[in-house]
């Protein structure tokens, strides 16, 4: 079998890597001649270069990368299409879908799985992974994945194993850009909203284009949405069927009202699905953090919380629940300055110092011009390394609290590990 890939961002990536390990010829391509290629496993590559250097075209074993430009006789040739879901409902990928069918068309056992969403702006990662347990525990043998920025496979993975496993239950982490391609790959059952926060403006423009999206998202579908969301009457309109949710009332391991909400999401879906309460109970007093998710850590007199948060919903409902001395802010990318009002959130609750460091992208001079037009009084620090963060953590780490969020996943995962391994060294 062979496959096209569309488009060479996070998914487009993580759908090469996936139909190379399960034993798919892949044509790849992407306009762009300079994306980044890393995170993508080629075996045995050669390069050629054409047209002054403004095409390449890469050949592997099992794989055909084309940047620059499309080959549409290699489209042709496959069997079925993985495209970014972000390009999904535009022009360019209708006539793709003309020339071939989505990789959700070709395989379809994913289809007759019992299938759950979770969609929102923040805590998707943390609610999938409660379900997750909840269901594991119940003897339920659970296939889990989705959105590739959330630290999944991405989409095409799912769809891959799906039609090579027995699953009682595919849950599927939705993110909020991809709703309409999930909503054509997938057949949900049931689909459970977070929330709807300031992230990803650069795609919805407003929060009612979002709203409109989850509309379409939930159409004809059972959804359960926090009792005092936003937008609940359109979205019951639109529903088969809308079940609300609230904070869960036991204790958890968890920091924050919103993961008590997080957990209230996953226990109202574990009870429709007939749960028994003292499994659901029993898995959620057990759960720990996951990883790159907020946790806390003791150093010295500090309690050190780190995890991403890397839009302003997300970290005012931190800040909102605790004062921090000093909060650490990992800058976004080049193309998302939107997300740089997440500052205006850290100044609006003014510790006493601000620590920037690369995120996802050095923006650490855009993000100092942006604190100092907020008028900000505090001490402001630029980092580049993990070692500089580590050392101002032990400089500050006989204050009460710090807080190490903002963008970069896989940098706040690095910085979490590294602060795990001091505080349990302390410990000891």
């Amino acid at each position: 079998m062979k496959a096209a890939v569309i488009g060479l961002g996070v998914e487009g990536k993580k759908a090469v890597n996936s139909l190379l390990k399960h034993g798919w010829e892949v044509y790849a391509t992407d306009l762009n001649i300079n994306v980044d290629l890393n995170g993508l496993d080629l075996p045995m590559l050669s390069m050629n270069m054409m047209d002054g250097e403004q095409t390449v075209s890469i050949v592997g074993e099992n794989i055909t990368v084309d940047l620059g430009f499309t080959n549409p006789y290699a489209i042709e040739q496959c069997d079925a299409i993985a495209m970014s879901p972000s390009m999904f409902g535009g022009t360019f990928a209708e006539r793709l879908l003309e020339e071939g069918d989505l990789l959700s068309d070709v395989l379809i056992k994913h289809k007759d799985i019992f299938t759950i969403g979770i969609t929102g702006t923040n805590g998707k990662t943390t609610t999938v992974h409660m379900i997750k347990s909840i269901l594991e525990n119940a003897g339920k043998k659970v296939l889990v994945g989705g959105n590739g920025g959330g630290g999944f496979s991405g989409y095409y993975d799912l769809i891959l194993e799906a039609n090579e496993g027995d699953y009682d239950i595919l849950l599927v982490e939705v993110c909020d850009m991809t709703l309409d391609f999930c909503r054509y790959a997938f057949d949900f059952d049931m689909i459970g909203l977070t929330n709807i926060g300031n992230d990803h403006m650069n795609v919805h423009k407003t929060i009612a284009n979002y709203k409109n999206s989850l509309v379409r998202f939930f159409e004809d579908r059972l959804i359960f949405t926090a009792y005092n969301q936003d937008f609940n009457s359109d979205f019951k309109e639109a529903a088969s069927k809308t079940i609300p949710y609230f904070e869960y009332q036991d204790e958890l391991q968890l920091f924050g009202k919103f993961n008590l909400l997080n957990a209230g999401l996953a226990t109202a879906i574990a009870r429709e699905l007939k749960i028994p309460k003292d499994v659901i109970g029993d898995t959620l007093s057990n759960f720990k953090a996951v990883e790159g998710r907020l946790d806390v850590y003791k150093i010295n007199d500090a309690q050190v919380y780190v995890g991403k948060t890397d839009n302003s919903d997300a970290l005012a409902s931190i800040l909102s629940e605790r004062d921090f001395y000093a909060v650490f802010i990992g800058t976004p990318r080049h193309n998302e300055t939107h997300r740089l009002d997440i500052l205006d959130v850290a100044v609006k609750y003014n510790p006493e110092v601000i620590v920037l460091f690369p995120g996802l992208d050095d923006t650490l001079d855009i993000a100092i011009y942006r604190l100092n037009s907020l008028g900000y009084m505090g001490n402001i620090i630029t980092v580049n390394s993990l070692d500089q963060i580590i050392e101002l953590v032990a400089e500050y780490s006989h204050e009460d609290a710090i807080l190490i969020g903002g963008n970069g996943q896989d940098t706040i995962i690095d910085i979490q590990e590294r602060i795990k391994l001091i505080s349990e060294k302390l410990s000891k």
